[in-house]
């Protein structure tokens, strides 16, 4: 027992600890950012990553997974906070989502995520892409007036006036927060191409955010037109736990809007772990397999713990779980000290996290934004086919033009559509030869043949032509409807009043009962 604690010891000390701090200083702009797009408090994003790193990762049996707030749920997380009116009332959604999670991994139905078609999926992180994009847009450039989208920059060239119109947009920019922005886009490109793999001592995001820090404190030391205003500053409570908001367990039932949106906050939160398991478990160079259903059970008591405590949703993140893969870690101790160290953060330094422009992290989730919707994605679905392209782009549109869920149902049933196409076509082979001036047909029936076949089986079978053989063969089946059974034993009964000679292999013949 000695030995083994010892051997974890400088397991941790060696990977797991630097992986954890490592991780650490990626996630927790990333928490801030991912806050600030869903339109909750700050400080939930924090507690979300505190509880993903400590208590999932105490749950869980991925070894190098690591939970916490994704990008994936801003839209839906910022639209339900909209329409549910208060905070409170929206935690109690969030508790909603994690019992469903947890329900699904009690009744072992971790598999849901894998009925869902990638091109739906792909299509649903895009469109999320694009979201996430645009509502940075007023962050990133410093526009402090709360109507950007509404009357603000689309109306710019449609009035009248389009000169009083700019002047107007114009006065309401921060250039400090543009050059902000500009600097940390040009930085996180630069070290996301191949070439600057050497220069990744720091962290991404951690750069961005201390480039911000730094600039924006030397504009306010020279008393620059570029320093930024405090309200363009991210504003952490000094201590956190005194404004923490928990939910109104009375309005649980006040209406239903609650528990819709709790079960399509757990449907997405579960797409998004599932998706990141898949992901990370490839990284794994041990070849550790993450049981899925611990896993849902895992993310179900954090997001119900979430909820209790104030914080916005957790998923697992593929962005967090291929930073503690390349910072060589080795066990779940690194997720779990990355969970420890922001509650260090939380605790002892807010003062410094109240340093960060918005602008910084506008940029770094306009690059998280990029990446989930990124040119390459549209030409690699293309290049699929049009089975794959349809249903992605279709989810895009719509999602972008109605809701979240409308749109994943829509490509849903757009992908269904063309299985059920393939089907058609797949279950059974017709084909013809002349043997003594006679026609011969035969219908060769494949593995499976399903109630889907039953249109174009029946049309198939009254085009047989008079004085004709036919042959049906269904000894390679393993599973014949009994609705195909019921068609072709109607034909048996019809085929000598229109002088067809029948043969039937490998099919039994049912009974035929009127229905009037």
């Amino acid at each position: 027992m000695r030995r083994k604690i010892r051997y974890y010891r400088l397991i941790w000390l060696k990977h797991d600890l630097p992986a954890g701090l490592s991780v650490f200083l990626v996630a927790l702009p990333l928490c801030l950012g991912i806050a600030l797009a869903s339109g909750a408090p700050l400080y939930a994003g924090l507690l979300s990553g505190i509880i993903g790193g400590i208590l999932v990762s105490i749950l869980s049996g991925s070894q190098l997974g690591v939970s916490g707030p994704a990008a994936g749920l801003t839209t839906v997380v910022a639209a339900s906070i909209i329409s549910l009116g208060d905070y409170r009332i929206f935690l109690l959604a969030v508790m909603v989502a994690g019992l469903f999670q947890l329900v699904l991994g009690l009744l072992r139905l971790g598999v849901i995520a894998s009925y869902f078609p990638s091109s739906v999926i792909k299509g649903m992180l895009a469109a999320i892409g694009i979201i996430l994009i645009s509502k940075q847009i007023p962050l990133a450039i410093g526009y402090d007036q709360p109507d950007f989208w509404t009357s603000g920059f689309p109306k710019i060239f449609s009035a009248e006036n389009i000169l009083g119109n700019v002047e107007a947009f114009n006065h309401h920019l921060t250039r400090g927060a543009i050059l902000t922005t500009v600097v940390s886009l040009g930085v996180l490109g630069i070290l996301q191409q191949p070439f600057a793999k050497k220069l990744k001592v720091i962290p991404a995001p951690l750069l961005v955010v201390a480039i911000g820090i730094i600039t924006n404190i030397l504009f306010t030391n020279a008393a620059s037109l570029f320093s930024l205003k405090h309200t363009q500053l991210v504003n952490i409570p000094s201590n956190v736990f005194e404004s923490i908001a928990f939910p109104d367990f009375s309005k649980l039932f006040s209406t239903a809007e609650i528990w819709k949106d709790g079960l399509i906050i757990g449907l997405l939160a579960t797409l998004e772990t599932m998706l990141c398991v898949e992901a990370v478990d490839k990284l794994d160079k041990r070849n550790r397999i993450t049981p899925v259903n611990r896993e849902l059970i895992a993310q179900g008591i954090g997001n119900m713990t979430c909820g209790l405590l104030g914080a916005i949703p957790i998923t697992a993140v593929v962005v967090r779980g291929a930073a503690n893969v390349d910072a060589d870690g080795r066990t779940k101790l690194s997720a779990f000290t990355h969970g420890i160290f922001l509650l260090l953060a939380v605790l002892a330094v807010p003062f410094l996290l109240n340093m960060i422009p918005y602008a910084s992290l506008a940029a770094i989730l306009i690059i998280t934004g990029l990446n989930l919707t990124k040119p390459k994605l549209y030409l690699n679905m293309w290049s699929l086919g049009w089975k794959q392209f349809i249903p992605f782009i279709i989810t895009i549109v719509v999602i972008l033009s109605t809701d979240l869920l409308v749109g994943v149902c829509i490509g849903l049933l757009i992908s269904i559509y063309f299985i059920i196409q393939n089907n058609f076509k797949a279950e059974y082979k017709i084909s013809k030869t002349m043997m003594h001036e006679v026609e011969n047909h035969l219908i060769k029936l494949n593995s499976n043949v399903t109630f889907l076949n039953k249109v174009k089986l029946r049309k198939a079978l009254d085009q047989i032509p008079e004085y004709s053989v036919l042959t049906i063969d269904g000894s390679d089946s393993n599973f014949v409807d009994y609705d195909i059974l019921e068609i072709i034993s109607e034909y048996s009964n019809k085929a000598h009043d229109r002088h067809i000679e029948l043969h039937l292999k490998g099919i039994e013949k049912v009974n035929i009962i009127a229905v009037h």
